[in-house]
Parts: C-alpha cells; sequence; structure tokens
C-alpha cells in the first residue's frame, strides 16, 4: 500500500547568539530534533517490535538571527493575542505598535522566540522555558503507519 508522507512541520527558532537563553534553547532543540529522526538498526537492538510502526514528531527546525518580517510578526501576535506584543517587542502596547517598534528598530525584538508554523494556530514560546518548549513539540502531529 502506499501512502503520501506528511511535510515535516517547521519550527522557527529566532535566535540571538549573543543571549544565553537563545543559546539555551537552540541546543535543547537541536537535541530533540536529532532525538526525533533517530531509529535503532537491528544491530542496536534486539527487540524490533517498535520498529513495526513509525511514530514522527520529527520537525524541521529553522533557526534565524534575523527578527521576525512584518508579516511574520503580525501572525505571531495574531497567535499569542495582543496583550502579550510586550514580551515579543520592547515596549509595545499590541500589535500594531510591535510592528511599527520592530520596523523603527530591530534591536527592540526580544530573542529567543520559538514558533511552530504549521498547526493551525502556532504554538509561541518566549523566552528559555524548557517545558513550554518540550509541551509545544510533544503537541506536533504524529504520523503512525505500518511498516
Amino acid at each position: 500500500m502506499f501512502k503520501f508522507h506528511k511535510s515535516l512541520d517547521v519550527i522557527t527558532l529566532f535566535h540571538k547568539p549573543s543571549v544565553p537563553a537563545s543559546l539555551r534553547v537552540l541546543t535543547l532543540l537541536k537535541q530533540v530534533s536529532a532525538q526525533a529522526s533517530e531509529t535503532a538498526t537491528e544491530d542496536q537492538a534486539a527487540d524490533h517490535t517498535h520498529q513495526n510502526k513509525i511514530q514522527r514528531s520529527e520537525f524541521q527546525l529553522n533557526v534565524t538571527e534575523d527578527p521576525p518580517t512584518g508579516d511574520q510578526l503580525r501572525t505571531i501576535i495574531e497567535y499569542t493575542g495582543e496583550r502579550k506584543a510586550g514580551q515579543i517587542v520592547e515596549g509595545a502596547k499590541d500589535g500594531a505598535d510591535a510592528i511599527n517598534r520592530l520596523s523603527q528598530d530591530i534591536k527592540g525584538f526580544k530573542a529567543p522566540v520559538t514558533v511552530d508554523w504549521n498547526n493551525g494556530k502556532a504554538d509561541l514560546v518566549v523566552g528559555d522555558n524548557e517545558s513550554e518548549i518540550m509541551k509545544m513539540i510533544a503537541q506536533l502531529p504524529k504520523e503512525t503507519e505500518e511498516v
């Protein structure tokens, strides 16, 4: 039986290497991404019953040191709500203010920001809250099929 495979969900990390929290988030996302894509070989494990089904919570990690574009920021604020605009852009009172402030000074953007774009509503984690990042990844759809 032939099945089309769903493309990987995209998680974007808006990253600033000079921010320790951003480095922690990058390390965490790289580790989780690598673990999600690992599979055991016959030499590595004796029990292969888990390999009869493939569960996929893999994701495509997109890391950028650029702040979000106006459209991306608008989408992020739609996902989080206007009241959280100040958590994303320094001093912003709402979405329009955040977009305006970011267009005037990109240094006002508060990295790290982690966004899951693919699941109808994006989950957003501002900062390095590891449990929230892991919760976001755990909510990625898993594709299961017989091999």
